[in-house]
């Protein structure tokens, strides 16, 4: 993954079976539950795909407070510095950087404009 590439997209919301359902029906994606310790957040695939573009999430646990948009995932080569540069130009971090498994990292970010995204950094 090439740093300045976006890796994922992500749509939270506080009813994610309600929107996973809408997605399926009008974009054709076939969901794939994503165990979340007590209730399942979704990978989506294109119909007849194995890959998934796409994840449909609940507005809670690590997910709690994020807004109801589509958030992309910008590859970065240092988390940390990517941070901080964030907040030297007017960003913010919108809560702590989270581990992904092994040592991928990410962490939702608002831009001066109020836009929200995510930095992430491959394990």
């Amino acid at each position: 993954m090439k740093p300045g590439t976006i890796d994922w997209v992500d749509l939270t919301v506080p009813a994610a079976d309600e929107l996973r359902d809408f997605y399926r029906e009008v974009c054709n994606w076939v969901p794939h539950p994503v165990e979340m310790g007590g209730y399942a957040d979704y990978a989506m695939a294109p119909a007849g795909e194995s890959e998934p573009v796409a994840g449909i999430c609940h507005g809670r646990g690590v997910n709690a407070g994020l807004p109801p948009v589509w958030i992309v995932y910008i590859v970065v080569a240092d988390l940390d510095v990517s941070l901080r540069r964030c907040e030297e130009l007017g960003g913010k971090a919108l809560g702590e950087p989270r581990s992904m498994g092994g040592a991928a990292r990410y962490c939702v970010i608002q831009d001066p404009a109020g836009a929200v995204c995510a930095l992430y950094q491959p394990g």
